[in-house]
């Protein structure tokens, strides 16, 4: 079956980064794009970024660009998300996704 588990969650100061994984198995990781979502108190589950399946394009949600950097390992079946220059708004659950399919989630908090 399919698995997806995030990791690298934290507290972390305004301007403070921090760097997310998603172990995903059970299909073929190499051959699909790759999502990550986050979920923020009292919003809606928003798509953050995308990634190609050989890693070769990107997408990101306006407020997160110039910010966040998505990338995959294929050897690993793992797909990252590099945070930086945090802000309080980032604050929320983040998931990895495939196929409307999703992990546990990761908390991110940016408090100072």
């Amino acid at each position: 079956q399919v698995q997806l588990v995030e990791s690298g969650g934290g507290l972390v100061r305004p301007g403070g980064s921090l760097r997310l994984s998603c172990v995903a198995s059970g299909f073929n990781f190499s051959a699909y794009a790759m999502n990550w979502y986050r979920q923020s108190p009292g919003k809606k589950r928003e798509l953050v970024a995308v990634i190609s399946h050989y890693g070769s394009s990107a997408n990101y949600a306006d407020s997160v660009k110039g910010r966040f950097t998505v990338s995959r390992d294929n050897t690993r079946n793992t797909v990252y998300l590099q945070m930086n220059n945090l802000k309080p708004e980032d604050t929320g659950v983040y998931y990895c996704s495939w196929d409307h399919k999703y992990g546990q989630g990761t908390q991110v908090t940016v408090s100072s």
